[in-house]
């Protein structure tokens, strides 16, 4: 019977319920972009650093944990291998460059990232094989420079670096592809770390050829679950450095924390401002259909009925409106270019659903509650 009443007033008044069902529907869209927005902008922060074949990422200490500032040598390398504990170690050097492309199109810039070939820091390939030689013209691309350029396995690849006051064209061959490995709000490409020292754009007075200078160490461990011991044993046994884990990595880069909680925000908003308005159409609903309420009590329908079909009707107008808004949303996002920082992901779209399938029973609950303390003397008219 509940359900019945529910579906015959929704059926009655279809353009009203439509009305509230599409407002959900572009609460749903704006909750879902924001969702997506907030993890394409933090992929883009965190991708690469967040899927190292380490454990550990170790700084120059006394920089704040800011990759930009910190300055690593080999022989800081060299000290950390000796560690008890410790796999496996490579050097990591971040800088910008253009990628070149031909036929006028635009230029794309790439975050560009010296590694030690076979050690962490190194990314695994999709398609075609890892870096060879330190000094090999060699570059694996990831998928993001893929999409942007059209770039393949085999190809060869101009890059453009300022080097001093001139403008310098470098020729590096494609010969991996990765998967998404973002870093600094671009996307990146990986190349051999004495061929990065030589194409990576330098002012005038570096010379390039004293010992070889990273920003970054990545640290494998024997024992994983370790990590917390193996960090400050490391900073134990080798001065002046700082280790933290990956997570920590990347919360501090530059505007990543600020970022995040700024899109949480909003989406919280968002999530309240559904509940105002789902409640709000609902409760005006009700004090429309007082009368007829009065009218189902005094015929004997029980409190227990009305109240489900006003629940029932509420779940169904908001499941309407949420479903309506998951499908246009994803149908959006197939006209985005690539370029753009939008990434649904499964746990976001499936965590925003719930979310938004809660709040329509939660905005409704007020209207509910007048529901069931209708008298119907009083709702009638009748009451002495």
């Amino acid at each position: 019977m509940a359900l019945y009443l529910a579906f015959k007033e929704i059926w009655r008044n279809k353009g009203r319920y439509l009305l509230i069902s599409g407002i959900v529907a572009l609460i749903t869209t704006l909750v879902l972009f924001i969702a997506a927005l907030a993890e394409g902008l933090g992929a883009g922060n965190r991708e690469y650093i967040q899927k190292l074949d380490a454990e550990l990422l170790v700084y120059q200490s006394g920089v704040d944990l800011s990759i930009a500032a910190s300055r690593l040598g080999r022989n800081k390398l060299a000290q950390i291998r000796r560690v008890e504990g410790v796999e496996a170690v490579g050097q990591i050097a971040t800088s910008n460059t253009t990628i070149v492309l031909p036929d006028g199109r635009e230029p794309v810039d790439v975050a560009l990232l010296g590694v030690e070939p076979g050690m962490p820091g190194e990314p695994p390939v999709l398609r075609g094989a890892q870096l060879g030689r330190a000094r090999a013209n060699e570059a694996i691309i990831d998928r993001r420079v893929v999409d942007q350029t059209g770039l393949g396995v085999g190809d060869v690849v101009v890059i453009k670096s300022i080097q001093g006051t001139e403008e310098k064209f470098f020729n590096l061959t494609v010969v991996g592809v990765t998967d998404g490995r973002g870093f600094g709000l671009q996307p990146t490409m990986i190349v051999p770390y004495l061929t990065w020292d030589r194409v990576r754009p330098q002012s005038g007075t570096e010379t390039g050829g004293g010992e070889f200078v990273s920003n970054l160490i990545a640290v494998r461990l024997v024992e994983p679950e370790r990590w917390r011991e193996m960090a400050v044993r490391l900073e134990n046994q080798v001065s002046d450095i700082q280790a933290v884990d990956r997570r920590t990595a990347y919360q501090a880069t530059p505007g990543y924390t600020a970022q995040q909680s700024t899109l949480d925000t909003q989406r919280y908003f968002t999530f309240f401002i559904g509940i105002l308005v789902v409640g709000g159409f609902f409760q005006i609903q009700t004090l429309q259909k007082i009368a007829q309420i009065g009218m189902l009590k005094a015929i004997g329908t029980s409190t227990w009925t009305i109240g489900l079909a006003a629940i029932s009707q509420i779940v169904i107008v908001n499941a309407l409106g949420v479903a309506a808004g998951v499908v246009g949303s994803l149908l959006l996002s197939l006209s985005f270019p690539p370029t753009l920082p939008i990434i649904f992901t499964g746990d976001a779209v499936a965590s925003a659903v719930a979310a938004l399938l809660i709040i329509g029973p939660m905005g409704g609950l007020v209207s509910v509650v007048l529901l069931v303390r209708v008298e119907p003397l009083t709702a009638l008219g009748l009451a002495q």
